[in-house]
């Protein structure tokens, strides 16, 4: 970007997030490409029942491509008439003069505004879903190589048992099959279109024009899009379809909260067991030059949370339609929905590229279960001498004691003395226990590795339909 461009405000999601690819799913010039595409489908359908020559139907096609949109032209008539469809159709018809006063017959703007944001919403939907498989994709390959990498389990931020990465990944992981069966059943079920039903959503106008063949007219125009109708509709679709996409999407934000926020936690230096990648150059601090901030997994916390404010707009949408439309979801349509999904085609990019580069200490979750992997022992240690008759919650207050002092030893930078006070201790140094047999974390991860490599072949099935899906169709499969 020059200079000049940012003498006014610019959204950082016109160049600092998200990707060119979804930038120009949303562009202005792509609507409106959209508009003139449906605008040619009504008149192509319409020319098969007479109503309009084949020199205005050739002459509409001329112009309805992409290269002759001329939004400057369009937004000075705008300034005029202050209606920004009517616009577009004014330069449409001033380029095609033996076409251009057919346009928009019998139709109302939502027949065609609402109809290219369907087919918008729908090309930003399989392109996130595509980076949602591909993030998948990288995890599967991680669960595979630390399926039985043995690592300290936490729960409310406190060491807990042992656990796997390949399990924490599959965690991760689980939540994206999740989404991705979400995304799937609002593509294939709720992303439908408006139709061509005019004003109200009754069909009038094109029943004056067509009579009989009005509804095989409304099937033809939307068969050529290649999207399906709600079977009856206002002057919009449903503006709960909007809630419902906003929904999927608020889901994968959690989903990729839930991974950012465990990273930053596991990056922090107490923990250490995580790195970000970084640059060779990258500046943690302006002040501190040896700071090492998440600023990957910072940045993809701030965004999702962004995007999950988002689904009150969209409810208030839905709930406040007030009979077969108001305008009132106008302004704030033309800012979520595209801002929802660059900020997720953004988060999506950095979980990839974390996920690749990454570093893993494997002597920082060492130094994390020799601290605190002891304290995991005592519950099969309870279990094995209950079952041999032992008091249970006897044992329970003794190991609560000799833990606290064991605590104690820590917070003083100690090595964990556990064991050492399990063995001075006078009645459970009675019990005969087998300490060094117990000591091996591999023991007591229970089914999380077989678990995680179950998990991991669900995902290569799904990944497997997906590169079928690619090789053998295009993004209008939905």
């Amino acid at each position: 970007m020059t200079g000049s461009e940012f003498d006014n405000y610019r959204s950082p999601f016109s160049w600092r997030y998200g990707s060119d690819e979804m930038r120009f799913i949303f562009s202005e010039k792509t609507r409106r490409t959209k508009w003139r595409k449906i605008w040619y489908e009504i008149a192509s359908s319409q020319y098969k029942y007479g109503l309009i020559s084949k020199a205005e139907l050739n002459d509409i096609k001329k112009y309805s491509s992409e290269k002759h949109v001329n939004i400057k032209r369009s937004l000075e008539t705008e300034k005029k008439i202050r209606h920004d469809l009517m616009s577009e159709i004014k330069t449409f018809a001033d380029q095609a003069k033996v076409g251009g006063g057919k346009i928009h017959l019998g139709a109302t703007s939502m027949d065609i505004v609402d109809n290219a944001d369907i087919l918008v919403i729908r090309e930003a939907l399989i392109t996130i879903l595509e980076k949602v498989v591909a993030c998948l994709d990288a995890l599967s390959k991680k669960i595979k190589t630390h399926h039985k990498t043995v690592c300290m389990g936490w729960t409310h931020i406190q060491a807990a048992e042992p656990t796997t990465l390949g399990y924490r990944f599959s965690l991760y992981a689980q939540d994206l099959l999740l989404d991705i069966k979400n995304i799937e059943f609002i593509l294939d079920n709720i992303v439908l279109g408006k139709g061509i039903k005019g004003a109200v959503g009754t069909s009038a106008s094109y029943k004056r024009l067509l009579g009989k063949n009005t509804k095989n007219f409304e099937n033809e125009v939307m068969k050529n899009l290649d999207v399906k109708a709600f079977v009856v509709s206002s002057q919009t679709y449903p503006r709960k379809v909007d809630f419902l996409v906003l929904s999927a999407l608020s889901s994968l934000a959690q989903s990729l909260h839930k991974f950012s926020l465990d990273f930053r936690i596991l990056q922090s230096p107490p923990f250490g067991e995580f790195k970000e990648p970084r640059k060779k150059l990258q500046v943690g601090s302006s002040a501190m030059p040896f700071k090492r901030n998440p600023i990957m997994t910072e940045r993809i916390s701030s965004l999702t949370r962004y995007v999950s404010s988002f689904l009150n707009v969209a409810s208030s949408n839905a709930s406040n339609s007030i009979l077969e439309r108001t305008l009132d979801d106008s302004a704030n349509r033309r800012l979520f929905l595209p801002e929802s999904f660059l900020a997720l085609d953004e988060c999506l990019m950095i979980y990839s590229e974390i996920l690749s580069g990454m570093e893993i200490s494997d002597i920082n979750i060492k130094k994390n279960l020799d601290i605190y992997g002891p304290f995991a022992l005592l519950e099969p240690i309870m279990m094995d001498l209950s079952k041999k008759g032992k008091n249970r919650q006897t044992l329970h207050e003794e190991f609560r004691k000799i833990s606290l002092q064991a605590w104690d030893e820590i917070e003083l930078g100690k090595p964990n003395p556990l064991f050492t006070l399990i063995s001075k201790n006078k009645y459970l140094s009675e019990l005969d226990l087998d300490l060094k047999n117990l000591f091996n974390y591999s023991n007591y991860v229970g089914t999380a590795p077989e678990r995680s490599l179950l998990l991991q072949k669900n995902i290569n099935s799904v990944l497997k339909k997906y590169k079928t899906k690619s090789k053998s169709s295009s993004k209008s499969t939905y």
